[in-house]
């Protein structure tokens, strides 16, 4: 008989529930998307404040050369190997599909500028900046993720040590630094492998790749890149760093799974904004 009763009480129980949900279902929507915006709009906030956090503390001694050093050679030697490799097949790949579409129209000889323009101006900036943040975003979120939950960042404090000053500035200069860098080297490649398949396999004359690309390019483009670089490196050690130092706040839960989505959500949001800030730039510097 007790267990009669059981089924019995868990039955009724389920359609109470049932007919609650059915006679809240709108309010509940309403709840939902409410706690989605405020959450949004508070996220919002906290990155604004991280970041005028950052510019403040960048520009206040002392400065921690030795750990910029360091991140240097983390954020920019350590991802040559990925930029020397996706750029020589960007290159390649830009120049077979460029010879098949500038060979319809007898403007074979445009191969050259057709590169160098859209791995300096587009390509590289982006490309870099999508490397850099897969090999390396990813680690810095992982890595100050790690130390949130493992309180370290809590122990600098009780220490009296700004942790924007020993884990969050370095990796801004030192990305500043970097990501020019690495897109340079990724238009070098690039165009050097366009020039292997070009010249080397199409039978296009080197004078001609080399010759054309001079006459079609000049000093604003190659600046173009330079100043994308510089806006996707902020923006991409911005949501990495903010992402793993606050990993544990708001909804985001705690501990390993935590970690796990703030990299996640690290490398998708910067991927994302990278996108639509290469449009913003692009519209605004054409």
């Amino acid at each position: 008989m007790h267990g009669v009763y059981a089924v019995c009480a868990d039955v009724s129980g389920v359609g109470h529930r049932g007919l609650a949900a059915r006679g809240g279902g709108m309010s509940g929507i309403f709840k939902t998307v409410g706690h989605a915006f405020l959450s949004f709009l508070r996220d919002v906030g906290r990155m604004g404040v991280f970041l005028a956090d950052v510019a403040y503390y960048s520009v206040v001694p002392p400065y921690r050369w030795r750990l910029v050093v360091q991140q240097v050679w983390f954020l920019g030697y350590k991802s040559l190997t990925v930029i020397f490799m996706t750029g020589a097949f960007a290159g390649m790949v830009l120049a077979l599909q460029l010879f098949h579409t500038l060979s319809k129209f007898g403007a074979v000889s445009l191969l050259g500028p057709g590169i160098a323009l859209s791995l300096v101006r587009e390509l590289g900036p982006v490309f870099a900046a999508l490397m850099v943040t897969g090999r390396a975003g990813s680690a810095l979120t992982a890595e100050l993720g790690i130390m949130r939950i493992s309180e370290q960042i809590d122990c600098l404090y009780v220490m009296a040590l700004n942790p924007y000053k020993y884990v969050i500035v370095p990796n801004f200069i030192a990305a500043l630094i970097v990501f020019p860098l690495l897109t340079a080297i990724f238009d070098v490649v690039g165009i050097f492998g366009g020039y292997l398949v070009g010249v080397e396999l199409l039978g296009i004359g080197s004078g001609v790749y080399f010759g054309e690309m001079r006459s079609h390019m000049g000093m604003d483009d190659i600046m173009i890149g330079f100043y994308k670089s510089i806006v996707f490196a902020i923006i991409v050690t911005w949501v990495c760093c903010y992402k793993g130092f606050y990993v544990g706040y708001g909804n985001s839960g705690y501990g390993a799974r935590a970690v796990s989505r703030a990299t996640t959500d690290a490398v998708v949001q910067s991927s994302v904004l990278v996108l639509v800030w290469d449009y913003l730039l692009g519209s605004f510097f054409i």
